[in-house]
């Protein structure tokens, strides 16, 4: 199959230049991609190539067949430019059945009843840092607010002590920088970052072979696969990527979610009303804000996509920003709408073995964040101009600078 736009212009019509994701997520290009017969070639970071799934249905499929699609070497596009760079050993990074196996190991510390427990906790947290910003004149929702719940809930899962946190998420934010001028830095200092992480994280293991708690990292360190206990550079991974996703991507769902609902009172008002309603309501923000833009798949064997032929070795790009907004499968996919049911967003994934591991956990961060604000805020002013991260990978917010009203 042939298409309109077969070879995307790197400038105009590519999600792929982060450029365009400067005023934020350009969803008339992805409205304009998904009305092409088939999926997109567009070029991306070192010239590599790939085809941009836009649909629903095309990126739920893709998700659900990791034998054809696969994680390895890696779902990140940020290789392409070195395509040759070594791929570490990550839990994002397998294919069943070994991330199935690895997976197990995990899956334990993010059970629903564990994750229940947390929740008065969470609230004690959030009570703490309202009470803290209520004397402001004006703060920044970002690094004030945002920032802090899901730094300090994935740290006691993890049993990362209070006065390490802040030195932790540090090292957190110089990985994950994206392609923001402000932020961004450079690949030294994003290894040296990895190198203090995985060297935090020997260190903390081998204070819990000797102590063990009733946190994460005590059970990994004693968890076996095969019989064997998990290697130090295993924990280390485990480490890095719990704390990385637990805490970058919930503060720019808060931060997206909080926005939207300013952005749309009437939205917000039926919540203040009905707070019972919170639940459905934190679906449509998950579909609205898609914290994580993409991930890419490298395609195992021929194999066709809605009507295109993709050939071994090339990789697809799963735009759940934009599955989140067809049309085909979301009514008024253009308005938020905290009734919408049923939801069947993907923003956690959809269904397949990468379905988000921490999105119990996100929910109810969410939801007690939510509560608290409508129980005890009575208005948010935004007092300036937020300021959005240039990344097409994450979508978040990186500046919000707002005044409370009690309520």
């Amino acid at each position: 199959m042939s298409s309109a736009l077969a070879d995307v212009s790197p400038t105009a019509l590519n999600p792929m230049v982060s450029t365009n994701w400067t005023a934020g997520v350009p969803y008339e290009t992805f409205a304009q991609l998904r009305r092409e017969p088939g999926p997109v070639k567009m070029t991306g970071p070192g010239e590599r190539v790939y085809w941009s799934l836009v649909r629903h249905a095309d990126v739920v499929a893709a998700s659900r067949n990791p034998e054809i699609f696969s994680n390895q070497p890696d779902p990140f596009t940020v290789r392409g430019t070195d395509p040759n760079a070594p791929s570490l050993p990550l839990l994002i990074n397998l294919d069943p059945p070994e991330h199935t196996r690895r997976r197990q190991l995990v899956n334990k510390g993010f059970t629903p009843r564990r994750i229940t427990r947390l929740t008065d906790r969470i609230r004690e947290i959030v009570d703490e840092q309202l009470q803290r910003v209520s004397g402001m004149p004006t703060f920044d929702f970002v690094t004030d607010l945002a920032v802090e719940l899901p730094l300090q809930v994935i740290a006691e899962l993890l049993g990362i002590p209070p006065q390490d946190r802040a030195k932790v998420f540090s090292w957190t934010e110089q990985m994950m920088s994206g392609d923001d001028a402000e932020f961004a830095n450079s690949q030294e200092e994003i290894m040296a970052a990895l190198g203090a992480m995985y060297g935090y994280a020997e260190n903390l293991c081998g204070e819990r072979r000797e102590s063990p708690g009733t946190d994460l990292m005590s059970a990994l360190v004693s968890a076996e696969l095969d019989g064997e206990q998990l290697s130090q550079l295993d924990l280390n991974l485990f480490f890095l990527l719990l704390h990385n996703a637990g805490s970058e991507t919930t503060r720019n769902l808060v931060t997206g979610g909080v926005i939207a609902l300013l952005e749309n009172p009437d939205q917000l008002e039926l919540l203040r009303s009905e707070p019972a309603r919170i639940p459905v309501a934190i679906e449509e923000l998950l579909r609205w804000v898609t914290q994580v833009t993409h991930f890419a798949r490298t395609v195992t064997r021929e194999t066709e996509v809605a009507g295109q032929t993709v050939l071994p070795g090339e990789q697809v790009l799963l735009w759940y920003t934009s599955a989140n907004r067809d049309e085909d499968t979301f009514a008024a996919a253009d308005r938020l709408d905290v009734t919408r049911e049923p939801n069947p967003h993907v923003a956690f994934g959809s269904g397949g073995p990468h379905f988000c591991l921490g999105a119990h956990l996100a929910r109810l961060e969410v939801r007690v964040y939510l509560e608290e604000l409508i129980r005890r805020v009575g208005g948010v002013e935004v007092t300036g101009e937020p300021q959005r991260l240039r990344s097409n990978f994450t979508n978040g917010l990186s500046r919000l600078p707002v005044r409370l009203t009690p309520r």
